[in-house]
């Protein structure tokens, strides 16, 4: 068991925002799991009902164009363009072990 510094934070208890996380930081590579389960944890606590279905249809996509359109290094597509992937771009929610 981790101490204070635990990877993922407690589960949110809304059953859609549980199934969120999970999805957010059970990626697949530990990279994809940091930038996009960061970017919930950051995140989810401001998001109305839009906000969380434009992050369960950006869940759908393949890891490597999340994290691609995140880094800037390829266009998202329109219906991704917005606040939510803006703020993926900044990449200022992830937390680094020093």
């Amino acid at each position: 068991m981790r101490g204070g510094d635990d990877y993922m934070p407690p589960m949110p208890s809304d059953p859609e925002l549980k199934r969120l996380q999970w999805r957010a930081h059970h990626r697949g590579t530990r990279e994809a799991d940091a930038m996009i389960g960061g970017f919930f944890d950051a995140a989810h606590d401001s998001w109305a009902a839009e906000e969380r279905a434009t992050f369960a249809a950006l869940l759908e996509e393949q890891d490597v164009d999340i994290m691609a359109w995140a880094l800037g290094t390829a266009s998202a597509p329109e219906r991704f363009q917005g606040p939510m992937l803006e703020a993926m771009k900044r990449l200022d929610y992830i937390r680094i072990a020093r």
